[in-house]
Parts: structure tokens; C-alpha cells; sequence
């Protein structure tokens, strides 16, 4: 049902999508975009217009905002920025290439899911895919090429999310480093911009970068090659927000899987890295290994201010290179939904199969960061703990693991509350685990990146783990077992029913 206004009707509305600019004008054809004149970030009218949007529109129904340009330092400056792309979550299914679209935001994201498995092999992975190189004039990201004192990243609508942030920030950018046994790694980091020629580059410790940032620094090297990659189409972004590729796999590579075609990528003028060719804007330079700077604060994932680093990486830039007019693209981090993560689900549930025979499916909701829900099909007293448990070792960020029966959608968070509600007895469906690995950027962490975690067992309790004799059952689940047809024929009926209704404006 891809209801589509008669001016957008040459527009791609389904992917995969070979740039950011081809995901943006099928999210305008669909309706999922507001588009605004101009907005003054030196007030975060943009930050504040970012809150309402999921206070009027929810977490995962909200659209995609384009400002065409924002007041930044008392100067108007062209973007456009964007803003909140990744928010519907039915855009899931417009990015990974699902035909029937509809504007149910589970339904469509639970079959962009189900097109990821149906890619997947007997391993449960997705197929590589060599990159396709491309020469600078096949590639849009080398349309304006920047270089010694042409070089300003300041000149760019880039902005200030937060007030008490340390600065401006690109915050929507895929950093690209590479290491003779590591191989390469894409991962999204928070870069505070320093100057028009320097910017901090902030992974945490353990994460990707960091690792072959150390690993350069034991070799005795004083600096090492990066690329930043603003821009980059919805795939590539998503691995590289994400957990979904496995240890030593290629993210170039595996958006490739994703996309069941080769991704164009392209060299960086200064060094030879590969990029995505069709990305807003490359950001190339060397990070200094030899010393540190301050970096932060800034407004971090759980939503609150993540705190001040006196010790950071940063970045010298040695070339930009974008697009006529590159798009900028900010995350208001902690406040919108930063990327598609449906990939992420996919692997964890391919991963956690292995050891969780009788898991059916599993989520992270980046609405409610430290939260993990999966369902099991229970077959044996004590199988909720057992699968909470294994979940929680390997997950840092599972704070609060849920489990629930097979019968629950675990995208539905009202029904899984409920459930929880309903089904759990914390005495003793629970189990408290004191000292774990956490998230590095968890405020309630008294020290970092170590959490006490819980494990709750919401599946229905059998007498010999302490429930009831006898167990009721749903009154929807009654139901449908008195009229089996019943749901159907209303499904059918719809139109008819609601025909007569005025939607609120």
C-alpha cells in the first residue's frame, strides 16, 4: 500500500539505497519528513523542536526533519541538517528493500527483520561482498575537493546539540581505520570539532578504534591514518552504529551482504583508505598518538550529559571532501533513534541460538537503553534464568534482561510491561547479579563500564519455581479460541468501522 504523492512517483521508495540523498527523498514521498525553512540552534530551537517531535509523535513514529539552514554563532549558515532520519521505524523496511510497505511501524519492521534472515545461509550469516572501487569522478563525495589552507570544517552547518556541550560535533559519522592484523573497522564515535582543522575522536576503551589505535601506539607509530564518513548511505550506517558484524568482519564488506550488490567505494586523496563513494562528506586526516587533549561533555545515549575526558584522541585533518552542497546529519543523541537496528537484532538472535536452543526472539530497545527482552519457549523449570543469564554475560549494555513466554511480542513494549506485571514475582523470578561488565557511558555507574545487573524471568512460573498451582489464561487468548475468525473479520471490516471517524488534527 505505497500510497505516494504524483510529484514523487520517479522516487525509489524501497532499497537498498545507493545513497543517504535516495533514503531521504522516499522518506519525503511517504510522508516522513518535515521540512523547515530555517531554525535558530543558537536558541536550540532545533533541540528543542527534537524533544517535542517524540513527546507529540513517539520513539519510533516520529519523522525525519530537514532544516535548510541553522543559526549558528550569530550566523546564518546553509545546510541542510538532518535531523531524526532513522526515527520510523517502518523506514526499516524501505531501507533493507521490503515490497509492500504499509504505515504499521512494528509490521514493517518486524519484516525488515524477517527479509535480513531470509539473506542469511545454513550459518546464519550474511554473505560477503567485495566492494566495487570507483575512480573520484564516479564518486559524488569528490564533487568539492578541500586541501591545506582550503581546509575549514568549521564553514559547515554542523552544530551544538546541547548547551552545556563542549562544542559543535559530528556526531553521525562513520570512522574508518585500518591495521595490518586488525583488518579494517567502521565505527561511530562522537567527534567534538576543535577547530576548522582538528577534531577529537572519542572511542572507548575496548571499542574498535581504540583497539588499533593502541596497537599502532605499542608499534612505536606517532600517528595513524582515518577517515571520517558523514552521510554514508542507511546500511553502511547502521554497521557501523552497531553491533551487528562479528569480530573480524568487514563492515564494507558485509553492507555488500546486506545490500546483495556490491557497496562503490573510492580512495581517500590523502591516504588509502577506501570510503563509501556515494557519502555527504569524507573528513580525512591523521590521529596524533603521542598526546592527548580534553574532550566533552556531551549529551550522551541514555540521555543524559555524558561527562568531561581529560585524556582523548583527536585528529588532524589533512583533506575534506563532500558533495555540491554536502547534507550535514546530526544525531541529538539520548533524545532520537539513531540508526536501524534491525541488523543488530538479526545477529544477536543468529548469535544467542547457539546457545539458547529455545530462544524465539530477542530485541534491544534504544528506547530504553540497558533494557534486553527476549522470549523463550519454555521447556524446563528455570529455563527463564537460564537464558537470562547467558544473555546478560555476553550483552554489556543488557542492565535489565528480560525473559518472557513465546506468546508475548517482545516489540510491543505496553504488552511486555504488562506481561511483566502480570507474570512476575520478584521473590524469586529474579536473579541480581552484583559485579558485570557494563556500559562505559551508564550515569548510574558508580565506576565505569562495571554494572550490578537483573535478571527477570516473566515467563509464566511452574509450581516448582514458585508459582501457581494453575495458571490463567489470557482473556484475549479465550478469545480467539471461542471465535478463531473473530480478529480477521474485524481486520476486514476496518474501514467500515472507522469510516465515520474525524481524526484529531
Amino acid at each position: 500500500m505505497n500510497h505516494v504523492d504524483p510529484k514523487f512517483k520517479n522516487v525509489q521508495l524501497t532499497g537498498p539505497y545507493d545513497s543517504f540523498r535516495d533514503y531521504a527523498a522516499a522518506l519525503e514521498a511517504r510522508g516522513r519528513l518535515i521540512r523547515i525553512k530555517e531554525m535558530d540552534q543558537d536558541k536550540y530551537e532545533l533541540a528543542g523542536f527534537t524533544y517535542k517531535l517524540i513527546d507529540k509523535y513517539g520513539y519510533y513514529n516520529a519523522p525525519a526533519v530537514l532544516v535548510e539552514r541553522v543559526k549558528i554563532d550569530g550566523q546564518w549558515v546553509d545546510g541542510p541538517v538532518f535531523s531524526n532520519p532513522y526515527g520510523p521505524w517502518d523506514a526499516e523496511a524501505m531501507g533493507f528493500g521490503v515490497e509492500d510497505l504499509t504505515t504499521d511501524c512494528r509490521d514493517m519492521y518486524r519484516a525488515a527483520r524477517e527479509k535480513i534472515k531470509s539473506m542469511m545461509g545454513p550459518s546464519g550469516m550474511i554473505s560477503m561482498v567485495d566492494p566495487e572501487p570507483v575512480q573520484n569522478d564516479g564518486a559524488p563525495c569528490k564533487e568539492i575537493i578541500h586541501t591545506g589552507d582550503d581546509i575549514d570544517l568549521e564553514q559547515y552547518a554542523f552544530i551544538k546539540s546541547n548547551p552545556i556541550d563542549a562544542g559543535r560535533y559530528v556526531n553521525m559519522g562513520s570512522l574508518i581505520v585500518e591495521d595490518p592484523v586488525m583488518g579494517r573497522n567502521v565505527g561511530t564515535y562522537r567527534c567534538q570539532i576543535k577547530s576548522g582543522k582538528k577534531i577529537g575522536v572519542n572511542p572507548e576503551a575496548g571499542q574498535g578504534a581504540w583497539n588499533m589505535f593502541m596497537a599502532a601506539k605499542r608499534r612505536g607509530e606517532k600517528s595513524i591514518k582515518a577517515a571520517l564518513v558523514v552521510g554514508a548511505d542507511p546500511i553502511v550506517w547502521a554497521l557501523s552504529s552497531s553491533k551487528a558484524a562479528r569480530p573480524g568482519q568487514d563492515e564494507l564488506y558485509l553492507a555488500g551482504g546486506y545490500r546483495q550488490s556490491p557497496l562503490q567505494v573510492v580512495k581517500c586523496e590523502t591516504s588509502d583508505i577506501l570510503v563509501p563513494a556515494h557519502s555527504e562528506m569524507v573528513i580525512e586526516g591523521e590521529v596524533d598518538l603521542t598526546k592527548w587533549e580534553e574532550e566533552g561533555p556531551f549529551g550522551e545515549m541514555y540521555g543524559y550529559m555524558g561527562l568531561k575526558k581529560d585524556e582523548n584522541f583527536f585528529m588532524n585533518i589533512t583533506a575534506i571532501t563532500h558533495r555540491q552542497n554536502p547534507w550535514v546529519l546530526n544525531s541529538f543523541t539520548g533524545v532520537t533513534r539513531g540508526f536501524f537496528t534491525a541488523p543488530m537484532d538479526v545477529a544477536a538472535y543468529s548469535n544467542f541460538r547457539r546457545s539458547i536452543f529455545n530462544l524465539v526472539d530477542i530485541t534491544t530497545p534504544t528506547s530504553a537503553t540497558g533494557f534486553v527482552i527476549a522470549s523463550i519457549t519454555k521447556r524446563f523449570a528455570g529455563d527463564g534464568i537460564a537464558a537470562g543469564m547467558t544473555i546478560s554475560a555476553a550483552l554489556n549494555i543488557a542492565k535489565i534482561t528480560v525473559i518472557v513466554d513465546d506468546d508475548v511480542d517482545i516489540l510491543d513494549m505496553d504488552q511486555v510491561m504488562a506481561t511483566i506485571g502480570a507474570r512476575w514475582q520478584p521473590d524469586p523470578a529474579s536473579l541480581i547479579i552484583k559485579q558485570a561488565r557494563g556500559m562505559r557511558l551508564d550515569p548510574s555507574a558508580r565506576i565505569r563500564e562495571v554494572s550490578s545487573k537483573i535478571v527477570i524471568d516473566a515467563t509464566r512460573q511452574w509450581p516448582d519455581e514458585g508459582g501457581p498451582d494453575v495458571y490463567p489464561e489470557l482473556n484475549r487468548t479465550l478469545l480467539e479460541k471461542h471465535d478463531p475468525d473473530l480478529m480477521d473479520r474485524i481486520e476486514q471490516n476496518w474501514p467500515d468501522y472507522i469510516q465515520n471517524w474525524r481524526r484529531p488534527e
